[in-house]
């Protein structure tokens, strides 16, 4: 089984891009999903994260993911420790999504954070979605709940995309349209699969 990772910056596209591949049949591994997931009410993630974070837990036993972005954003030692709880838990949903889809050819690891860390070990190919600055900042600000001083602290703690792009097999660039990175994609995916 050939293991892509599929990473790049916050508002290139990446989620659009994974959905493109998973169209064209190669099952989707979604890392923000499963961090989303293992958020909810009872999971095994918001009940650890109620222990080290009690103030970012909602009435319903959730994360309230505005107040722990919040909590950690900028403390190193608070990120580190949120890193402590979460990976682990995604590293054993992973191994759930390789056994359900031993047989396949191909399959796309969507990780935001696949360089920073150090994921791409563990993939045979990179591929790294961009766009250019102004449609990044476009797409990143038209989010609820953003703000410009947010977005710089979610930059800051990434690794820059153009550093990426130097590191990976594949670019899609989805600054053009779906279409295009559509295209891309398909062509990409007939190289991988040949």
């Amino acid at each position: 089984m050939l293991k892509i990772g599929l990473t790049g910056s916050i508002g290139m596209g990446k989620t659009e891009t994974g959905k493109i591949f998973s169209e064209l049949g190669l099952p989707l591994y979604d890392a923000d999903a499963t961090v989303h997931k293992l958020y909810g009410p009872g999971q095994k993630g918001s009940e650890k994260i109620k222990e080290k974070f009690p103030n970012s837990i909602n009435p319903d036993g959730s994360v309230n993911r505005e107040s722990l972005s919040a909590e950690v954003l900028g403390d190193p030692e608070k990120i580190k420790s949120l890193e402590s709880i979460i990976h682990p838990l995604v590293g054993k949903d992973r191994e759930v999504f390789f056994e359900k889809n031993a047989k396949a050819k191909a399959i796309i690891l969507d990780i935001p954070l696949l360089f920073e860390t150090g994921g791409e070990e563990f993939v045979d190919i990179v591929i790294v979605v961009d766009a250019p600055r102004e449609i990044q900042e476009e797409r990143v600000l038209s989010r609820p709940n953003m703000t410009r001083e947010k977005f710089e602290n979610i930059m800051a703690q990434q690794i820059p995309n153009h550093v990426k792009k130097k590191k990976a097999d594949f670019i899609v660039d989805t600054s053009i349209s779906i279409e295009d990175a559509r295209n891309q994609v398909a062509n990409i995916v007939k190289k991988i699969i040949e």
